[in-house]
């Protein structure tokens, strides 16, 4: 239990164990009902998860009195056993890959660690089953920064086997934040022509963590999930900071813009898709999504070629970072430019080197909003005499992550035309004022 032994007793005595839901009253008064969780060593009070899934910690010499409310009820079943279907309930899948959202807290030591299945996520939100029946799959068990190409293979292949199921109504995939949109990018091109919401989520603070926001952003991507008429992969996070609205946002779109904050996503120069209301279930369309759901076959298109260089232009940065690309081998590389796609002008002779070599050369910015022009400045004039690509508001994780794709899809003289293509909302030929924001508060 964790608990110190005579506290352990003393609960059991009542028949308390953890995951049991319990009812507290302080010498003041304050009466608290939630679930008992497990906390770290040290310290003599008991830690309760509320309803709004926060969790508190409370003095065991203030407490007045302490009952049993319920038994937590197992949930389990044998590992690949499908739950029972209910009449009227949409079927959504849950695809579970790790990341914070399936974590919890190692009450031993403090740290996150992945410890957490999908089943076992999705039973600590029962709030789920009031909008679709669910079925959950671990596919694999990886910290975001860990993902990589031949992972995001495997994950498209499995996101796609459940698109080809009528019965689906619409998959989630719930992942690490930090990498989360090259993931969603990547099977945002790998899947062509998706047919329902693929609805990537993830958690800025772990499950059990006090102000976690792994409830919310999973009842939320549910709800798109079973609801949405989008049929693209989007990514579901919070809206703000408190726990009102969950936002969904076009994959090839948007950015991780706070390491810690819960409203950490924004779109970029594009509006928002939906906000979805978790405590009502309501899905409130933002912008137009690129396809609605239809009853046609998507095609799983799901190589990646991984010799592709991302680098970032700075003062001073020295060709030999250019040349790497040729003399390791890369098939493409990415430059992440000042301001219009610039960078200094004595690396335009390494990137023609690498042009003619056969190595494509795309050139994105590195400022957060607005698009890459070569056409302006000397420099960028020189840029594109020596064959760099510039490709416009494409956000860099996600040039990257379609260079990939294109290199093991297409033939070699058909990437350029690839990468200035848009397929998947990633390129836009207009950016409205409306679209510069700073948050989604009303």
């Amino acid at each position: 239990m964790s608990y110190p032994s005579d506290l352990a007793a003393s609960l059991l005595q009542k028949g308390i164990e953890v995951g049991d839901v319990i009812k507290v009253v302080r010498d003041d008064g304050l009466v608290v009902e939630g679930i008992l969780m497990p906390r770290p060593k040290g310290g003599r009070y008991i830690v309760v998860k509320l309803k709004n899934g926060y969790n508190v910690g409370i003095d065991v010499r203030r407490i007045k009195e302490l009952e049993l409310v319920a038994k937590r009820k197992p949930q389990r079943r044998e590992k690949g056993e499908k739950p029972p279907r209910r009449p009227g309930y949409p079927l959504v899948k849950v695809l579970g890959t790790g990341g914070t959202i399936a974590s919890r807290i190692d009450y031993e030591t403090g740290a996150v660690k992945p410890a957490m299945s999908t089943e076992e996520l999705v039973e600590e939100v029962p709030e789920l089953l009031d909008y679709a029946d669910v079925e959950a799959e671990q596919i694999m068990d990886v910290l975001s920064e860990n993902m990589t190409p031949e992972m995001w293979s495997r994950v498209a292949e499995a996101v796609h086997a459940e698109l080809l199921r009528e019965e689906v109504a619409g998959v989630v995939v719930a992942h690490g934040t930090d990498t989360m949109v090259y993931t969603a990018s990547a099977v945002a091109f790998a899947i062509r022509e998706i047919n329902k919401p693929v609805v990537f989520v993830g958690a800025q603070r772990s499950s059990d963590r006090p102000s976690s926001d792994a409830t919310l952003n999973l009842i939320g991507a549910t709800i798109a999930a079973a609801r949405s008429d989008i049929a693209e992969s989007i990514i579901a996070m919070h809206g703000e900071s408190s726990d009102t609205f969950v936002v969904l946002h076009r994959a090839t779109r948007t950015k991780k813009f706070h390491s810690t904050r819960r409203d950490a996503f924004q779109s970029i120069c594009a509006q928002p898709l939906a906000y979805v209301w978790p405590w009502t279930g309501d899905v409130e369309p933002k912008s137009r999504p690129l396809r609605t759901r239809g009853d046609w076959t998507p095609k799983l298109m799901n190589s990646f070629e991984p010799r592709v260089l991302q680098l970032r232009a700075y003062p001073g940065m020295p060709p030999d970072l250019l040349y790497l690309a040729k003399d390791k081998g890369f098939k493409g590389v990415i430059i992440e430019g000042t301001g219009m796609g610039h960078v200094p002008e004595y690396l335009v002779d390494a990137i023609k080197e690498l042009t003619e070599s056969g190595i494509f050369v795309g050139v994105t910015t590195q400022c957060v909003h607005g698009t890459t022009n070569l056409n302006v400045y000397a420099t960028g004039r020189k840029m594109l005499e020596a064959g760099a690509t510039p490709l416009g508001d494409m956000l860099t994780e996600v040039a990257t992550v379609k260079l990939m794709w294109a290199l093991a899809n297409y033939p070699p003289e058909e990437v350029p035309k690839v990468m200035v293509t848009p397929l998947e909302g990633e390129l836009r030929e207009r950016r409205l004022l409306r679209d510069y924001r700073l948050s989604y508060r009303r």
